[in-house]
């Protein structure tokens, strides 16, 4: 796996796929290194981009609980050899992928796929404005030039972001009336996995680096034509993602989410954080037995609950590092729209409302934005 491209300048992408690259070359894997492009217009994250060619790499702070034990390490990540700009630089994001690149990898926010308005083709050498259009043109570019495979691996929280970013270019290529052979290369060699990306990356480091949480999880769902990028603990290839979005969402976030109704409800402190409320032993007893008496039995209808026992452990350290500083009014935005997603949509896939009797005296404080049961993320 050469050269990549990683669209995204953001601290979890330096504390998760660039620290990931990182550690499979120091142990002597052929993958990488990287080139990091920032998709958006001009602005404080400039500064970032420069930093990203320093040779002297940034640094990734890891801290957490491990076993119950508290680990702290620092990694200086020497995985990405340079930063360059879409807008300031698009004739060599273009160069870069036309041909040295062999794998794209994006996080370009929940809005990332939205539809930006590029209703025409771009002309030559400007950049269009929206990431799947940027992302569409410069394949283009690869197959006029070429067109060997390339994979694309998107880590936005988007269910089946593959199949999203795909969809969203489908849309353009049919505004921009790309021709046959064009189409069926996009569609044959162009390999967009769908992905789950789980990691709490707290805060930035100045101007580049990241202090994140010991636990990370990098899942790909298996497709036609795809290899692993690299060989790491982290990076777990799957014939399905559900399992693991449902463990996150419904343990993890719904989790966070039970927390922040009870700081509300009890209206406790407007800076407490995570790790502080369940400083409180009640909370922290009433948590564990949601999850024993609630969460685990819902996944245990679906024969997960060996997965879910040990998904609740790992999230209970997570929840109590007490390096993190995850404040619950944070947590809070959106409320009603992650009581839906997170909340009612556990309760619809156990079929089960009555054996959750907390989750439902949540779920019923808060009408469902719709009766689907499918997770979203």
């Amino acid at each position: 796996m050469g050269r990549i491209v990683q669209f995204g300048t953001s601290r979890f992408l330096q504390a998760h796929v660039d620290l990931f690259v990182h550690e499979a070359r120091e142990a002597g894997q052929d993958v990488g290194p990287i080139t990091v492009v920032k998709t958006t217009a001009a602005g404080p994250r400039d500064a970032r981009v420069r930093a990203f060619g320093r040779p002297g790499g940034f640094q990734v702070m890891i801290r957490g609980l491990v076993d119950g034990a508290p680990l702290e390490r620092t990694v200086v990540v020497r995985s990405v050899d340079r930063g360059i700009s879409a807008e300031q630089d698009w004739r060599e994001v273009r160069r870069l992928l036309a041909g040295e690149v062999d794998l794209v990898v994006c996080n370009t926010g929940d809005s990332g796929y939205a539809d930006a308005g590029d209703a025409q083709a771009p002309a030559e050498g400007e950049a269009p404005r929206g990431f799947p259009a940027k992302l569409l043109a410069l394949l283009l570019g690869r197959h006029a030039a070429g067109g060997r495979p390339i994979t694309v691996l998107p880590c936005e929280l988007i269910n089946s972001n593959g199949q999203a970013l795909r969809q969203a270019m489908a849309v353009l290529a049919r505004r921009w009336r790309v021709g046959d052979d064009a189409m069926a290369w996009l569609d044959h060699d162009v390999i967009i996995a769908d992905t789950l990306v789980d990691r709490i990356v707290s805060e930035p480091l100045d101007p580049i680096g990241a202090v994140a949480e010991p636990y990370a999880l990098w899942a790909i769902q298996r497709c036609s034509g795809l290899a692993a990028p690299m060989q790491h603990a982290s990076v777990v290839m799957t014939d399905a993602l559900e399992p693991y979005a449902r463990l996150k969402l419904h343990i993890l976030n719904l989790g966070h989410t039970v927390l922040a109704e009870t700081w509300a409800r009890r209206q406790r402190p407007l800076g407490e954080t995570v790790r502080e409320i369940l400083a409180d032993a009640a909370i922290l007893d009433a948590l564990r037995r949601l999850y024993q008496d609630e969460i685990v039995p819902g996944f245990a209808l679906h024969g997960m609950a060996a997965e879910a026992e040990r998904y609740v452990a790992t999230t209970l350290e997570r929840l109590m590092n007490p390096f993190l500083n995850h404040r619950l009014a944070d947590i809070w935005q959106n409320h009603a729209v992650k009581v839906d997603r997170r909340v009612h949509a556990f309760l619809a896939w156990t079929a089960a409302a009555g054996m959750r009797p907390r989750l439902a005296a949540i779920a019923d404080a808060y009408p469902p934005h719709s009766s689907s049961q499918e997770y979203r993320l």
